[in-house]
């Protein structure tokens, strides 16, 4: 670690008021010289080892960690796909066994209390792997596991992949048939009122729930005793209850029509069955991408490919060999060691590393910046629909994903932070006049009736589709949200298409109304109100806001109040459960970063707070550039599916760093 003393003085706005380490007194304030000469280094160490992260191609890529469910699903996936590795299901097992929690169980996030449903996925993948049931790690799973209730007690998509196994009855399940798919767009109820990352795997289900198919497991890696009461006197339930208590809800109204479903499917006569299996075949086989999988992501490449092969694709035909091909991209491995990502994340890391250079000098003539600019350019999607053109058929493509290959559903977040990068290169050139112009045209067409942007998709807002009794896991809607609401609004206000009723003042009304009674803004794909809060205050800024409104004085005054003792800021994932919890926890590199944007943008660089979190960050740098965040601090499905970026420690410090740097040498004004 880089140690400074604590209390450096900056300017007379920034003065001997820094603690530094916590719970120690200011002293010795140094020069202004010398705490130039320290931030000039860390911003140095920064770039030099962001720049050597670089891929010669020009992109950055950094791990994407999620929980353990991901690996303990794909040792499962290989089992039900008749391609099991035994070599690779030791390694997984020793990275679950790693991972465990002292208690038994396995967490959703790093520090966060063990998942009962997470623990009954592992349990099962560790007994099928051969661990025997007496070894101390499978002893302390199952003692976890039952004092939560057991079986009967996780989610329903645990329930389905024990189903898929025997180790579930098929009755414990929803009725979802396949032939929701023939339902018209226009129809209220149809497949394109779910979010884009749930549309893919619904269908897949919806196919698995129609063939309910049962792949073998030997006897020995039966989990019967995980249920409490026997398999014999366990009642098969599934799904939520409905919120509200009432008799009359959208909740009870869907079990009523799955208890009606389930008459019906007792029929021998099922007219639209095979047209509805054909669609969804050639629905799933139509959105498989270049490298193999579905949507970029794992839930639905793992119940596309299960689906399939339920529908009697071999392992030989070319679909399936792709799929299962394509996870080699999202593997890492050691000696000892399997894991999957979830999800790759190149375009997101690389915009935001070219942002965070920007920001801190590095010349548009570097070559690195030069290089990526060039590889960025070639993932703008301009010749494919995606699912987003349902809704918005007149919309020309223009868009960018957040992996290698997602043409089907690019989204909002990254093209805006994309143009952003992009537009600050200052490049004049026909390319990048046509990039910006087609993505600006892109996401202004994105735009929701209510003034907001959602990430992929254009009024996904119908909220009693997730009172569909089996969507008891993760969002099942993309509707606007105030942090990608934010970056598309910052983008426009600096194209300069901010006049009038334009698509961004509409914009800049909606984070208005949603800023919370307390001052800050929830934060939809990073964790969580300061994640909001840093996303949103830029946008204001950019957009020519009076920093000196009450509504932007209450963001700075909550970000002071939140602000620890070290100087930094921190987040738990667990403000997504308990709102009361909003920004507390221990600092991270990143959520101290979103801050001393957010208070940079505000005008309030000069200020106790913001040096202070500068100087945490100077204090914690390590001595090759980095900083360590174990913490997750990207969202995925909010409290139920969290990320943590890996370069995250990275790219955000450097951003708010370089900033700092700027406002101060200009005055201590805003930033960016």
């Amino acid at each position: 670690m880089t140690e400074i003393t604590s209390g450096e003085t900056i300017t007379e706005a920034t003065s001997a008021a820094h603690t530094g380490v916590e719970g120690q007194m200011a002293v010795d304030a140094q020069p202004v010289d010398a705490f130039e000469t320290r931030l000039d280094r860390c911003i140095g160490r920064s770039q030099d080892y962001l720049l050597g992260l670089q891929s010669p191609d020009g992109y950055w890529w950094g791990e994407l960690e999620a929980n353990c469910s991901i690996h303990a699903e794909y040792l499962l996936l290989t089992h039900f796909l008749d391609v099991a590795d035994r070599e690779r299901w030791r390694k997984i097992v020793n990275y679950l066994q790693a991972h465990q929690l002292p208690d038994g169980g396995w967490p959703v996030w790093s520090g966060g209390p063990g998942d009962l449903s997470i623990a009954v996925e592992a349990y099962f993948a560790m007994k099928l792997a051969g661990v025997d049931p007496n070894d101390p790690s499978m002893t302390r799973a199952r003692e976890f596991i039952l004092s939560k209730g057991g079986v009967p007690n996780a989610r329903i998509f645990t329930k389905l992949w024990l189903a898929f196994f025997g180790q579930w009855d098929w009755a414990g399940t929803p009725s979802f048939p396949a032939e929701v798919i023939l339902l018209p767009s226009w129809f209220p109820f149809n497949i394109y009122e779910f979010a884009g990352w749930a549309r893919g795997t619904m269908v897949g289900c919806m196919v698995l729930l129609t063939t309910k198919p049962v792949c073998p497991v030997p006897e020995s890696a039966r989990i019967d005793e995980l249920y409490p009461l026997g398999r014999e006197e366990t009642e098969y339930k599934y799904g939520k209850s409905g919120k509200s208590g009432k008799t009359l809800s959208w909740n009870s109204l869907f079990r009523g029509m799955d208890r009606a479903l389930r008459v019906l499917e007792l029929s021998p006569v099922k007219p639209l069955r095979k047209a509805a299996l054909r669609k969804a075949e050639r629905w799933i086989v139509e959105r498989q991408e270049e490298d193999g999988s579905w949507g970029g992501i794992q839930p639905p490449w793992v119940y596309s490919l299960m689906a399939l092969k339920s529908l009697g694709y071999s392992m030989d035909h070319p679909v399936m060999k792709k799929g299962l091909q394509g996870f080699e991209g999202f593997a890492r491995e050691t000696e000892d060691l399997f894991w999957i990502e979830p999800c790759l994340s190149p375009v997101w890391d690389t915009c935001l590393a070219m942002l965070a250079l920007q920001d801190s000098g590095l010349s548009p003539d570097h070559p690195g910046l030069a290089k990526s600019t060039d590889w960025i350019l070639d993932k703008q999607i301009l010749d494919h629909g995606g699912d987003w053109q349902v809704k918005r058929p007149n919309v020309r493509p223009g868009g960018w994903a957040f992996e290698f290959a997602n043409n089907v559903y690019p989204d909002v977040d990254d093209s805006a932070m994309v143009l952003i990068a992009l537009h600050k290169m200052g490049r004049d050139d026909e390319r990048m006049q046509r990039a910006l112009s087609r993505g600006v045209e892109w996401i202004v067409g994105m735009q929701s009736k209510d003034g907001g942007w959602g990430s992929f998709d254009v009024d996904n807002t119908r909220s009693w589709v997730a009172e569909i009794p089996f969507c008891d896991f993760g969002a099942v809607l993309d509707p606007p949200t105030e942090d990608v609401t934010a970056h598309a609004v910052e983008l426009l206000g600096r194209m300069g298409l901010n006049g009038g009723d334009s698509p961004a003042a509409r914009g800049l009304e909606f984070l208005r109304r949603s800023q919370e009674p307390d001052g800050s803004w929830w934060g939809r794909w990073g964790v969580n109100y300061i994640y909001g809060l840093g996303s949103v205050v830029p946008a204001l800024n950019v957009m020519g806001e009076d920093m000196s409104q009450p509504y932007v004085r209450k963001a700075v005054a909550w970000l002071e109040t939140h602000q620890n003792s070290d100087g930094g800021w921190g987040e738990g994932c667990e403000s997504y459960r308990d709102p009361s919890l909003r920004g507390q926890g221990p600092s991270t590199a990143s959520q101290t970063a979103w801050a001393l944007l957010a208070l940079i943008a505000a005008g309030d660089a000069g200020g106790d707070a913001a040096g202070r979190g500068v100087a945490f960050l100077l204090r914690t740098q390590q001595d090759f550039g980095s900083w360590d965040e174990s913490q997750f601090t990207g969202t995925g499905f909010p409290g139920d599916f969290m990320i943590n970026y890996h370069l995250y420690r990275d790219y955000w410090p450097l951003m708010a760093l370089g900033q700092y740097r700027t406002a101060v040498r200009n005055g201590a004004g805003g930033g960016g």
